[in-house]
């Protein structure tokens, strides 16, 4: 059977050890592309070895960062784009829905894909499950939110920002694995970067007095309780309560209890950033 006609583009920077299971999970798509950012690791043998194509990304330090930039200047050879993040796996499955989805004629410009979180060698089934985001689109009416035009710590891959797009969209049946946190290590320093990006965004939110607009002038529900629950006190607490009672992470043993307070501790740092920078901003310190 033919190769199913979608362009799939995956941002990467050191990723030789999750690209091999990340591409043979991808191996029915018609164009792989791998943007690297300059890896170090071995990442463009992998990508060769493969098949798939390889571009350089070389980040200016603002915007725009990987994604949106790859949506702009790659030569995808298909209507249809899938983003997958080289740690992220696609089921077997998926290639019969995917080739259904493209080939078809619905009304639908884009799909939501469920992925399922792996911690300490574990799928986290109640603690950060489901996962929704917006990954298979129409490359022509989407692309990622813009929140801020400063340098924000974070590296050169969008963190939080969504895809918007312009037209209905739809949900896949078939679920994603996401190896984001293979260690405590990792998702330490993931997320020390990730709360640079929170803490920025918060802090041109409150000098502009909104909650930000995403690309078109659309503002998500989540987007507004997110910004909402910024603005409580015990905030950190809040996250716990909300991953280990409400999505019921006890459920997941040591692992959902672990995670619940990592986040946690991830909501304090986004705090103590925001209150450092609101501070900085004030005596006119940068």
């Amino acid at each position: 059977m033919s190769k199913v006609p979608v362009s799939v583009f995956i941002p990467a920077k050191n990723e030789a050890g999750n690209l091999p299971r990340c591409l043979a999970a991808l191996a029915w798509a018609e164009q792989v592309i791998v943007v690297d950012s300059q890896s170090t690791d071995g990442t463009e043998e992998v990508v060769r070895a493969a098949g798939a194509e390889l571009v350089q990304f070389h980040f200016n330090g603002t915007w725009p960062k990987k994604k949106n930039w790859a949506l702009e200047n790659l030569a995808f050879r298909h209507e249809w784009v899938f983003i997958v993040d080289a740690d992220e796996v696609m089921p077997p499955e998926s290639e019969e829905e995917f080739r259904r989805i493209v080939t078809g004629d619905g009304p639908e410009v884009g799909y939501w894909i469920n992925r399922r979180f792996m911690f300490m060698g574990r799928w986290l089934k109640h603690a950060y499950y489901p996962s929704w985001n917006l990954r298979l689109f129409k490359h022509r009416l989407g692309r990622y939110e813009k929140l801020t035009d400063a340098a924000t710590g974070s590296g050169d891959n969008e963190v939080h920002e969504h895809v918007v797009v312009e037209g209905p969209t739809g949900r896949l049946r078939y679920e994603m694995d996401h190896f984001a946190f293979p260690s405590v290590e990792v998702f330490i320093e993931k997320h020390n970067r990730y709360s640079n990006w929170e803490a920025r965004v918060a802090l041109e939110r409150h000098l502009q007095g909104s909650a930000g607009r995403l690309q078109h002038g659309q503002i998500s529900g989540r987007r507004r309780l997110k910004a909402l629950a910024a603005r409580l006190p015990l905030r950190p607490l809040l996250r716990f309560l909300h991953v280990y009672l409400w999505q019921r992470g006890f459920l997941d043993g040591r692992e959902g209890w672990y995670f619940a307070r990592l986040l946690a501790a991830y909501e304090l740092m986004s705090q103590a950033k925001t209150h450092e920078l609101l501070r900085q901003s004030q005596t006119g310190k940068r």
